[in-house]
């Protein structure tokens, strides 16, 4: 026997590569590494937490401070507060992937985009949706909405506010090789937050007069799992568009 025979070196189990690459795990790992990296660049998640604070406390001074009005118009008032609360931390979803580098690595590695970009997103509304959905029972007792109302008031955005992050990430892949796409990102998306706002305040009104509530839920959660399924999709595109070009 040859004193240079080469060791067999053993094999590896069925499944072992694809387990490594596994789609969860890069789910997982993308969205660890987004909300590390959020907890770092604070004002990345505080200042939409204070903008829409500060929404609900000047409101009343700018209309009117009398109850009866501020309980009307205050599931409008959350959801409005809500959706401009996301844009205002949208711009910087792809933006520090851009800027260092990082953001063209990930689009030429073999790990599925789709996922990839699933857990930034998701990290994303972990970071400013969740917390938002947590802060809106004290803007509505602030505003005299009713106890009837809070149910529906977080259930929908529960429910909307991921949606909300999904449209938003596809104009933030869009406008992320600009330098200034803060506001060409509001313009893009606005338009597309319509549905998600009717129904988000349907929900609460009905919730408020007695009516079913599941109906105005139901769509808005097609409307999520529609987000699901084909955001990421349009977001990969669009981050292959800008930064090719």
């Amino acid at each position: 026997m040859s004193a240079f025979q080469t060791k067999k070196l053993p094999e590896l189990k069925p499944g072992f590569e694809t387990e490594a690459f596994s789609p969860g795990k890069i789910l997982l790992a993308t969205l660890k590494r987004d909300v590390k990296l959020a907890f770092r660049r604070q004002s990345d998640w505080v200042n939409p937490l204070i903008f829409f604070l500060m929404v609900a406390s000047l409101f009343p001074l700018g209309v009117s401070p009398e109850p009866k009005l501020l309980s009307t118009i205050a599931p409008g008032v959350v959801w409005v507060a809500a959706l401009l609360s996301t844009l205002l931390s949208m711009d910087s979803l792809f933006r520090s992937d851009f800027e260092d580098g990082s953001l063209e690595q990930i689009l030429v590695s073999p790990q599925p985009l789709y996922f990839v970009v699933l857990g930034k997103v998701l990290s994303h509304w972990m970071m400013t949706g969740l917390p938002l959905t947590l802060m809106a029972p004290l803007l509505g007792v602030m505003l005299f909405l009713p106890f009837e109302g809070m149910g529906g008031l977080v259930l929908s955005l529960l429910i909307g506010t991921p949606t909300l992050s999904l449209v938003g990430g596809i104009g933030a892949a869009l406008t992320v090789g600009l330098r200034k796409g803060g506001v060409l990102v509001s313009l893009l998306v606005i338009p597309l937050y319509i549905p998600v706002l009717i129904f988000g305040t349907a929900a609460i009104e009905a919730s408020l007069t007695g009516l079913p509530v599941a109906g105005h839920l139901a769509l808005l959660g097609a409307m999520l799992v529609l987000g699901l399924t084909l955001a990421p999709l349009a977001i990969a595109a669009a981050l292959r568009i800008s930064v090719s070009g």
